[in-house]
């Protein structure tokens, strides 16, 4: 890998994943961040800070000043995400980045149920429309987020959404950062205008995510099948917007129609090992469902 390699969201669970796994490669690296204050510092790194993300054009290609490659982490849900991520690839064309390795979503398209993947779908059109090298990894939902879904109450907890028994591919942030270094420090052009999908080794329904969740974590955690009404019935009282309720409730859907239930060998392809499974991830990290012992 020749040039620098910035890496966004070097502070998030993803982001720095995948810093640690470049900076232990030897990777000449640069962390994009928007506090420098929560950075650490890791062999090989410095650090460009951009409190206005990727919002703030002008900053965000100040800091990739020098940049040869670009992994280019998806913004926090926010109604204004497409325009955030159209900003942020024409400041990084700005700034003479060559390659982006972005991270989308399975099935990504203009059409999807997940109103997340239609954003990806656009994102993906805008880095094809760049003139840059790109490489969109199309990551299926995270098996670490199950936990997150399950809402605890009197002795268990609960995941409730209209998913029926659809299926999804759930694959550890782990296994994605793997997969991230891999094809980043690959300057070969092998991956170039290509969207591979990155999953677990099995799609499961609801259903079954629960029961491994009740296995490893010791706490009764079931499914319960709700109608849309339902669905935003139970969600509308948190007083969050309706853009980001349709974001958690498509999620759902989506699991419903399938569009998250492929599988795909790019974990074991590219990082050599087998895409680690629900309960090896739940295992690994136990902070992850803490929570629900606790309530």
């Amino acid at each position: 890998m020749n040039g620098t390699v910035a890496v966004t969201g070097a502070t998030g669970g993803l982001g720095r994943r995948v810093a640690e796994r470049l900076s232990a490669a030897g990777a000449d690296l640069r962390l994009v961040v928007r506090d420098a204050g929560r950075s650490r510092f890791l062999p090989g790194s410095e650090v460009a800070e951009n409190p206005g993300g990727y919002a703030d054009g002008d900053g965000f290609a100040a800091a990739l000043d020098g940049v040869h490659t670009l992994y280019l982490v998806s913004a926090a849900e926010a109604e204004d995400r497409v325009q955030q991520h159209r900003t942020a690839v024409a400041a990084a064309a700005r700034a003479g980045v060559q390659r982006v390795v972005y991270t989308s979503f399975l099935g990504a398209a203009l059409d999807s149920v997940f109103t997340l993947g239609r954003h990806h779908a656009a994102t993906e059109e805008a880095l094809a429309a760049s003139g840059m090298r790109w490489t969109a990894l199309r990551h299926s939902l995270y098996a670490d987020f199950v936990p997150a879904l399950a809402v605890p109450g009197d002795g268990g907890a609960v995941i409730a959404g209209p998913a029926g028994d659809g299926r999804a591919s759930f694959v550890s942030r782990d296994d994605c950062a793997d997969v991230a270094a891999a094809v980043l420090l690959d300057d070969s052009g092998a991956w170039d205008g290509r969207s591979p999908g990155v999953t677990g080794p099995a799609a499961v329904s609801l259903a079954e995510a629960a029961a491994v969740l009740t296995e490893v974590s010791g706490v009764p955690v079931t499914y319960r099948e709700e109608t849309l009404e339902e669905a935003w019935a139970s969600r509308r009282p948190s007083g969050h917007p309706d853009w980001e309720i349709e974001g958690w409730i498509t999620s759902y859907t989506s699991i419903g129609s399938g569009e998250m239930s492929a599988v795909t060998d790019a974990v074991p392809t590219l990082t050599g090992h087998p895409a680690r499974t629900l309960a090896e991830q739940l295992r690994t990290h136990p902070e992850d469902w803490a929570h629900l012992r606790q309530a």
